[in-house]
């Protein structure tokens, strides 16, 4: 081409003001041609985009700013190549011709086929688009008058988690943690109206509550995945040891993680273990939020959450909690509460982060001790016909104990400061130190050895004291690093921690439980008395009580452990995440105390010490974005007295006094779990469905059995007593017991709809004993335990609750409940012919918002009134815990 048309005019000018000379004279070095742009004018080629912007501002020099295309001396800028026509500007000089030449177009290479590194690449890509579009997709984002709504939660999906606590530990979303994960967020905790620990896991697929075992009989007590959990409850990552009773007034979410953990979580933790994550300052918001509930059972509660943020860096919250309740079909029976918590955050600057928080609680009350079991016949048993008393007529509502002389005060003090350094942006330091001090006071009556006369209405009782004051203490600190670094594709994050615990604890019971009556009924030294009527039972108000007094012959307990631990969770291109952990801890339990040998109280002392070695592995295939493929393996140990509340090696504690010169210490228990599942995230990934099978074994389990003399005890295999006089039945521990649970794990939370929330669960499990050295608790009906069921679990069980959003001022939801019936018996088998039968409970809700404050919730828990039964002891008449009846509770609810 010979040049530029003759009349082609480009021109960019401003709205306002006109050009001073400086600008004139640019525009007239353009037109002469000083400046050359190069550009597609009538079929020529571009500039390439990047260099154009470039090329214009260097025309205009520096005073150009290319970060918003304006010039800044002028007010307008002309950019002309003007006619050469003499008519249009006759001033200007004829613009000789400019030639410009387009670019040679130069062969391209034939394109070479992508290697295999060079395809995966691109796979990976295009997963991280489809992630990236995924992430930025328009979502339902929290009201915001919900500035406390749970951190970990996904926020248009409450009821779906995302994130545990432990960050470190399980850094992957939950969608691709390969571990079977149920977290009951705040949102799922107040659907449920779940004000404790206890009456949400109740409601949870897979988890069961027990009776209290050696010499504690009041607490919570839960078995998940048929395994023992009592002592494997931890409030923010650290050990709550002592069975106690929890309040949810200060709760975010609870999280239960099932399977093998101790190279997570240390000793212990065969089935699972439970987190209580509490509230935390935030710095984001303030806000005030207020709960008055009033229920039928004569509940009256009142919970207060204030968070005030000082300024951008520091922030406080606050709650209290006030109760007066009883419990539906219960008679005389209350469940009084108060408490406070206060926590603090604050966070200098972005690397820096220090939360503090104190816990105060107080429950108080006359606790319930259940209900008699009838067995037809008399010792041993024959037939396992009979069940708890109310299925054979009478009261639901009976109460056998004393309201004048049982109570229980359960009282705890929390304190943790926590502190998080990002000394880079990959590299984080954290310390976590707890102090905390929990108190279990109470006295209980059990109503035991229940005759079988006919008529049965003419049944009787023995009403036994059941009495504990123990103090727990435990002082803790965890030290971790955790590092996130990129290797050969891989993503990392490491986490490697030290930490070091001492808990402590003093038990004893009461004296002066008896009566002071010289006629009526008889009560022993030690409060018992027999001849209480099964149907009305008769001194239920007797107030001619002696004043309990401690015993004076309490025991002391000691655990100090030191553990170091190392795990680290590789993801490659999020199509492969690889897990594993290994931790050993140094455990060293003491106690002292006083026992019976030869019927004479006696002061010992003994000591063990132990490593514990144990790892997890996993691994995680990810086929689609929002899906997970993975399979684990897990181990952890269960050491001779690391059930803190047992004052016996035959319930998972340690005695003081070795009668007959047995020996009690063995070595740990050895847990080992597979576990096969799937995730995913469906529907705009506003739901979490899991899948698992998994199987748990336990190695060199803990057995007892009662011996009477000597030659009993030589002819049962690792018993060799050499019992004094007078020793009576002692309680003979062996090692070497085995058994098996399978099972199937599924679970879904979040939201089917934009309105339909749902969260649940059902576990299908069967378990078996394979090993035992103790002859079974009833021969005549099992003649060995070998082949039996375990004792004291829900071996299926389902829970699911679901809420709907009618219109944008009325939801409506219910919740539905299932356990199979529970076989009672030993620490290992089900070898009793007791049990309880399965039940199905049905609850419903409906919530009002009455405006973008307040909100108005109506409950009826059990609303067919169902009687059912939560557990029941291990003895062959055991006392039984009835459920609650039906009640109805308000509430009402501010949020500013």
């Amino acid at each position: 081409m010979g040049g530029f048309p003759r009349s082609v005019a480009v021109i960019a000018l401003t709205p306002t003001n006109t050009l001073d000379s400086t600008d004139a004279s640019r525009c007239r070095n353009v037109a002469n041609g000083s400046i050359r742009t190069v550009g597609r004018v009538m079929g020529m080629r571009k500039t390439p985009r990047s260099l154009r912007s470039d090329a214009v501002r260097k025309s205009f020099g520096n005073n150009f700013d290319a970060a918003t295309g304006k010039t800044v001396s002028a007010v307008a800028s002309l950019i002309a190549v003007a006619s050469v026509s003499s008519g249009v500007h006759a001033q200007t000089p004829n613009l000789p011709p400019v030639n410009v030449d387009a670019p040679k177009e130069r062969p391209r290479p034939t394109a070479s086929r992508p290697t295999a590194d060079q395809v995966r690449a691109r796979n990976a890509l295009r997963r991280a688009a489809q992630r990236q579009q995924a992430a930025t997709a328009p979502v339902a984002t929290p009201s915001p008058g919900a500035p406390d709504r749970n951190p970990y939660a996904d926020p248009a999906a409450p009821y779906k988690v995302d994130h545990v606590q432990a960050g470190g530990k399980f850094p992957e979303k939950l969608v691709d943690t390969p571990k079977s994960i149920t977290v009951l967020s705040k949102e799922v905790l107040e659907d449920k109206n779940a004000t404790s620990l206890k009456t949400a896991i109740l409601s949870t697929a897979g988890v069961t509550l027990g009776t209290g075992e050696g010499g504690n009989a009041f607490g919570d007590r839960f078995f998940i995945r048929g395994f023992d959990a009592r002592n494997d409850i931890f409030i923010d990552g650290v050990r709550d040891p002592g069975v106690s009773v929890r309040e949810n007034f200060f709760t975010e979410q609870v999280e239960i993680l099932r399977g093998p953990g101790s190279s997570f979580s240390g000793r212990g933790i065969a089935g699972g273990a439970i987190n209580i994550v509490t509230k935390q300052a935030v710095t984001e918001k303030s806000f005030y939020n207020m709960d008055t509930s009033f229920g039928t059972d004569k509940t009256k509660r009142v919970t207060l959450d204030v968070n005030q943020v000082i300024n951008p860096t520091f922030a406080v919250r606050a709650g209290g909690l006030f109760q007066d309740a009883g419990v539906a079909g219960r008679d005389y029976v209350t469940d009084d509460r108060s408490g406070f918590f206060i926590a603090t955050t604050w966070k200098p600057i972005d690397a820096v982060k220090v939360t503090t928080d104190y816990i105060h609680t107080y429950q108080h009350g006359i606790p319930d001790f259940g209900v008699p079991y009838y067995r037809p016949g008399s010792a041993p048993y024959t037939t396992t016909a009979g069940g708890p008393y109310p299925d054979f007529g009478s009261n639901r509502n009976n109460f056998y104990g004393f309201v004048n002389r049982d109570f229980f005060k359960v009282k705890q003090d929390i304190g943790t400061i926590n502190s998080e350094i990002y000394v880079t942006p990959d590299l984080m330091l954290s310390d976590k130190i707890r102090l905390s001090r929990s108190v279990n006071d109470y006295v209980g009556t059990l109503a035991e050895s229940p005759t079988a006369p006919i008529p049965l209405t003419a049944a009787t009782v023995t009403a036994n004291p059941q009495s504990r004051y123990q103090v727990t203490s435990v002082l803790a600190n965890q030290s971790e690093a955790t590092y996130k670094f990129d290797t050969g594709g891989f993503r990392h994050t490491a986490l490697g921690g030290v930490e070091v615990s001492r808990e402590t604890s003093f038990i004893d019971k009461y004296a002066g439980l008896d009566s002071e009556l010289t006629t009526g009924p008889k009560f022993t030294p030690g409060g018992s008395t027999s001849g209480v009527s099964v149907f009305s039972p008769q001194y239920t108000f007797l107030n001619t009580f002696d004043t309990p007094r401690m015993l004076g012959t309490p025991t002391n307990l000691s655990v100090d452990t030191k553990s170091v631990y190392a795990m680290d969770s590789a993801n490659y291109r999020d199509l492969v995440i690889l897990n594993g952990g290994i931790r050993y801890d140094d455990y060293t339990v003491k106690t002292s105390g006083y026992g019976t040998v030869g019927g004479v109280q006696t002061f010992g002392a003994q000591s063990a010490e132990f490593g514990l070695p144990n790892f997890n592995l996993g691994v995680t295939l990810k086929p689609l974005p929002n899906g997970s493929v993975y399979a684990a393996y897990a181990t952890s140990s269960n050491p001779v007295g690391a059930e803190f509340d047992g004052t016996s090696s035959a319930y998972g504690g340690i005695s003081p006094v070795l009668n007959g010169a047995n020996t009690q210490i063995f070595g740990p228990e050895k847990n080992k779990a597979i576990e096969l599942g799937t995730k995913w995230e469906l529907f705009d990934r506003h739901l979490l469905l899991t899948a698992a099978l998994f199987q748990t074994e336990k190695e060199n389990a803990r057995e007892a059995q009662n011996v009477g003399s000597t030659a009993a005890a030589a002819k049962v295999p690792g018993c060799a007593y050499n019992l004094p006089a007078g020793s009576g039945n002692v309680s003979c521990i062996t090692a070497g017991g085995a058994y098996r649970i399978r099972g199937i794990d599924l679970g879904v939370g979040g939201k089917l709809t934009d309105k339909w929330s749902v969260f649940g669960g059902l576990v299908l499990m069967q378990s078996e004993v394979t090993k035992s050295l103790a002859p079974s608790a009833n021969t005549t009906l099992y003649p060995t335990n070998v082949g039996l069921p375990l004792a004291n679990i829900a071996h299926q069980s389902f829970s699911m609750l679901s809420k709907y959003q009618l219109t944008d001022v009325w939801e409506l939801g219910g919740q539905a409940v299932y356990r199979s019936g529970i076989r009672g018996g030993t620490l290992l088998a089900a070898n009793q012919g007791t049990s309880i039968p399965d039940y199905w409970r049905f609850d419903m809700f409906a919530e009002a918002k009455v405006d973008k404050h307040w909100t108005v919730k109506l409950f009826v828990n059990n609303i067919f009134d169902k009687r059912y039964y939560d557990a029941l002891y291990q003895s062959a008449t055991p006392f039984v815990l009835e459920a609650p009846g039906r009640a109805a509770y308000l509430v009402v609810s501010a949020r500013y």
